[in-house]
C-alpha cells in the first residue's frame, strides 16, 4: 500500500527528462540532415508542463489530501494483517488454508483500496491527460519547425539509436519551440471532457455497432 498513489498520479505523464538531453547546442546539426529527439523529454521540459504539474497541486489539493489521508487509514488497517501473516507463517504446522485466507483478505482490501484512490484522484488524472493532450497537440508543430529551422529531413528517436554525436541532438530547439507555440496550458478540463483514448474506444465501439447488420425484421399474424 506504500505506493498506492504514485501509480495513479503516474499514469500516462512519467516523463523523466536527464539534464544530459538538453547538453548539447540546439544550432548543432548533422551534414546529412539527420537529429535525435526525445519527445517524453520536452514534453517533460516545457512551460506548459512544469507551471501544470506546480498549479495542480493547489487547484486538486483537496483530492490530493484526500487521497493521502485515505492511504495512510488503509495502511493502517492492513500493516498489522501483513505482521500477523508474516508471523503465522513462521508457525509450525500452520493451516494452509487460514494463511491463504488471510493473504486473500489483504489482497481484496488493497485491490479495494487502490480502486477507491482512484476514484479520489480520478479528477488528477483527468487534469494531467488534459494537459499532456494539449502539449501534443503542438508538438508536432514544434517539430516541423525545430528541423526545418535546421535543415533536418530525418528526425529519430533515442530507442532507434545505438550512437549519436551530441551535435545531434534536436531536443533544445523543440522545446523552444513548444515554449514558443504552447508557453502555458489549462489544467481544469471543461465538465464531460475525455482523453483521446476513451473518445477513439467510443468512437470505434460505435462505428462496429453501426457496421453490423440489421436484425431482420419478423411479421406478425
Amino acid at each position: 500500500m506504500k505506493h498506492l498513489i504514485k501509480p495513479v498520479l503516474a499514469a500516462g505523464l512519467m516523463l523523466t527528462a536527464a539534464p544530459a538531453m538538453f547538453a548539447a547546442p540546439a544550432a548543432a546539426q548533422s551534414a546529412q540532415g539527420v537529429a535525435v529527439v526525445n519527445l517524453p523529454a520536452v514534453i517533460a521540459n516545457s512551460n506548459a508542463f512544469r507551471v501544470a504539474e506546480t498549479q495542480r497541486e493547489t487547484t486538486y489539493k483537496p483530492q490530493l489530501d484526500q487521497a493521502k489521508a485515505r492511504q495512510a487509514q488503509l495502511q493502517a488497517q492492513i500493516n498489522p494483517m501483513v505482521t500477523k501473516l508474516r508471523a503465522d507463517s513462521q508457525v509450525a504446522g500452520a493451516d494452509r488454508n487460514a494463511l491463504q485466507t488471510q493473504a486473500a483478505t489483504i489482497q481484496g482490501l488493497e485491490q479495494s483500496g487502490q480502486r477507491e484512490l482512484q476514484t479520489i484522484l480520478q479528477p488528477v488524472a483527468l487534469s494531467q491527460a488534459y494537459v499532456e493532450e494539449q502539449i501534443r497537440g503542438q508538438l508536432n508543430a514544434a517539430l516541423e519547425n525545430a528541423a526545418k529551422s535546421r535543415n533536418v529531413t530525418l528526425v529519430l528517436s533515442p530507442d532507434t539509436v545505438l550512437y549519436a554525436a551530441d551535435t545531434l541532438n534536436l531536443n533544445q530547439a523543440v522545446l523552444d519551440e513548444l515554449n514558443r507555440l504552447l508557453p502555458s496550458a489549462q489544467i481544469v478540463p471543461p465538465a464531460g471532457w475525455e482523453p483521446e483514448s476513451v473518445r477513439q474506444q467510443r468512437a470505434q465501439a460505435a462505428a462496429q455497432q453501426a457496421a453490423q447488420p440489421a436484425a431482420p425484421a419478423t411479421s406478425g399474424r
